[in-house]
C-alpha cells in the first residue's frame, strides 16, 4: 500500500485532543504506582525493608524484560495500523483492571509504619500477590505505549509534530499534578493507600475512554515483501536490519551505549526516588507527593531552557551538561545527608531540571545522526534501546541492596541505599566519558560533523 493510500483518513483537532487526553490519563499510573506511592506501600506490605526494596527493583526489571522482548512485535503491529486501537485498548484495560484490583490489598494508612502481619491468600503471602499485580499492571501500561506513540505521525505534519508532541507532554504534566492532588486529599482524610491506587485506575479509565472514541483507525500498511509474513517475523527482521545499518552511522553505536547507560540510571532514580527520600531523609508519604510535584514543575522549564541552549552550543555539549546536573544531584544526596531534608528538596529541584532536559536533548541528538527517510525505523530502535536499558538499572540497585545488607538488618538499610546510589552515579559517569568520544552530528548527515570536530586530514 502506498504512502498516499495510507493518508485516506485525515486528522482533525478532535483527534489531536483525544491523543492528548491519553497522555493526561496514563500519567496517573506512572506518578502514583511506579514512582511515588506504591513503592512506599509495597515495602510496608513486605515487612522487611531491604527485601521489599530489592523486590521492587526486580519487579521493574521483569516488566521491562517482557516488554523489551515483545516490543518488535508490538512495533510491527503499530506500524501496520489497522488494529492498533484494539491492542492499545487491550493493554490499557489490563493496566486499569489490575491497578483497580489493588483496592483489595490490605489497608495501610500513610501514618502507619508496621510491623504488620497479614494472613496469606491461597497459601501465598500478600506481598507476593501485590508484586505480581504490579508487574501485570505495568506490562499493560508499557504495552500500550507503542500504539499510542504510533498515532503521533498520523495526527501531525513535519511542521507541527514538535508542537503536538509538546502539547502531549503538557497534558501529561496536568494529569500528574491532578493525580497528586487526588492522593493528597485521600491522605488528608486519613484514608488508606489502596484507595489512592483505585482512584488512579479510575482516573486512567475516565480520561482514556474519550481518547479511544476520538482517535481514528487507519488502513493497515505493510512494506513491500511483508504482506504475507507474520508479525513476529516482521518485527524481529526489522530489528535485525536496523542493527546491521547502525554501523553505517559513524558515532551512533557509541552514542547508543552512552544512551543505554544514562537512560538506565534515570529509570532507576525514578523507581527508587520515593524510597530513598523516605529511608535516607525521613520524608513522610505526604512530603513525597509534594516532592514529586516540585520535580514535575522543575522538569518543564528544564526541557525548554536546555532546548534553547542546545541550539546555541550543540546537542552533545548540552547533553553532557545535563548529565553533570544528574551527577551533581546524586553527589549532594550522598555526601550531604547530615544536613537533613532540605538536601533532598534541593536534589529534587536539580534532578527535575536534569530529567526534562536530558531526555529531550538525548532524543534531539539521536535525530541528528539519521536522515529523514530513516526516522521512523531508527526511532523505533531508539525506543527499544530505552526499554532494554530499563532492565539493568533497577536490577543493579536491588542487587546492591542485598549485597550490602545480606542479613537484611534494619540498621544497614540506609547504608545499603547510599551504596546503591553510588552504583547509579557510576552509570552517569561512564555515559559522560563515552559521550566525550562521540562527535557532534549534523542533522540528517550521518558522516558529516561540525568543522571544529573534524580532524585535519580525516576523510568524512
Amino acid at each position: 500500500m502506498s504512502e498516499t493510500e495510507t493518508q485516506k483518513v485525515p486528522t482533525d483537532k478532535k483527534e489531536q485532543i483525544g491523543w492528548y487526553l491519553y497522555d493526561l490519563a496514563n500519567t496517573s499510573f506512572t506518578v502514583l504506582i511506579v514512582t511515588a506511592l506504591f513503592p512506599l506501600y509495597f515495602r510496608l506490605l513486605v515487612g522487611n525493608e531491604t527485601l521489599g526494596d530489592a523486590m521492587w527493583g526486580y519487579a521493574g526489571s521483569i516488566t521491562m524484560i517482557i516488554i523489551a522482548l515483545s516490543s518488535p512485535v508490538l512495533g510491527a503491529i503499530a506500524d501496520f495500523g489497522g488494529s492498533k486501537k484494539k491492542f492499545m485498548a487491550f493493554y490499557t484495560a489490563v493496566c486499569v483492571t489490575f491497578t483497580a484490583s489493588m483496592l483489595f490489598l490490605p489497608d495501610i494508612l500513610p501514618a502507619e509504619e508496621g510491623p504488620f502481619s497479614f494472613p496469606p491468600f491461597l497459601g501465598i503471602d500478600l506481598w507476593i500477590w501485590a508484586w505480581i499485580i504490579f508487574i501485570i499492571a505495568n506490562i499493560g501500561f508499557q504495552g500500550a505505549l507503542p500504539f499510542y506513540n504510533a498515532w503521533l505521525p498520523e495526527i501531525s505534519t513535519e511542521e507541527n509534530i514538535g508542537r503536538i508532541g509538546g502539547y502531549g507532554f503538557a497534558a501529561g504534566y496536568v494529569g500528574a499534578m491532578a493525580t497528586i492532588v487526588i492522593a493528597l486529599i485521600v491522605f488528608a482524610m486519613n484514608l488508606p493507600y489502596t484507595l489512592a491506587f483505585f482512584l488512579s485506575a479510575i482516573f486512567f479509565l475516565i480520561f482514556s475512554i474519550p481518547s479511544f472514541i476520538m482517535l481514528k483507525s487507519r488502513p493497515a500498511k505493510k512494506l513491500p515483501g511483508e504482506e504475507y509474513v507474520s508479525l513476529i517475523t516482521v518485527g524481529f527482521r526489522r530489528v535485525k536490519n536496523t542493527i546491521k545499518q547502525i554501523r553505517n552511522y559513524e558515532g551512533l553505536p557509541l552514542y547508543l551505549v552512552a544512551y543505554f547507560l544514562f537512560s538506565d540510571a534515570i529509570t532507576t532514580v525514578i523507581y527508587y526516588a520515593a524510597i530513598f527520600g523516605q529511608v535516607v531523609y525521613g520524608f513522610s508519604t505526604t512530603m513525597i507527593l509534594i516532592f514529586f510535584a516540585v520535580t514535575q514543575l522543575a522538569a518543564i522549564p528544564g526541557a525548554f531552557v536546555f532546548g534553547w541552549i542546545a541550539d546555541k552550543i550543540g546537542t552533545k555539549n548540552t547533553l553532557i551538561s545535563t548529565l553533570f546536573i544528574w551527577i551533581g544531584a546524586l553527589l549532594l544526596a550522598y555526601f550531604l545527608t547530615p544536613l537533613g531534608q532540605i538536601v533532598w528538596w534541593i536534589v529534587g529541584l536539580i534532578a527535575g531540571v536534569g530529567m526534562g532536559s536530558s531526555q529531550s536533548t538525548a532524543r534531539s541528538m539521536y535525530g541528528q545522526f539519521i536522515p529523514e527517510e530513516k526516522k521512523t525505523e531508527m526511532f523505533g530502535f531508539y525506543a527499544l534501546t530505552g526499554k532494554f536499558a530499563a532492565i539493568l538499572g533497577p536490577f543493579v540497585y536491588a542487587s546492591v541492596l542485598l549485597l550490602v545488607n545480606p542479613q537484611q538488618l534494619p540498621s544497614l538499610v540506609v547504608d545499603a541505599h547510599l551504596t546503591a546510589i553510588l552504583a547509579v552515579l557510576l552509570f552517569f559517569v561512564v555515559a559522560v566519558l563515552l559521550l566525550l568520544k562521540v562527535k557532534q552530528p549534523v542533522k540528517g548527515e550521518a558522516k558529516v560533523y561540525l568543522e571544529d570536530d573534524i580532524v585535519p586530514g580525516e576523510v568524512v
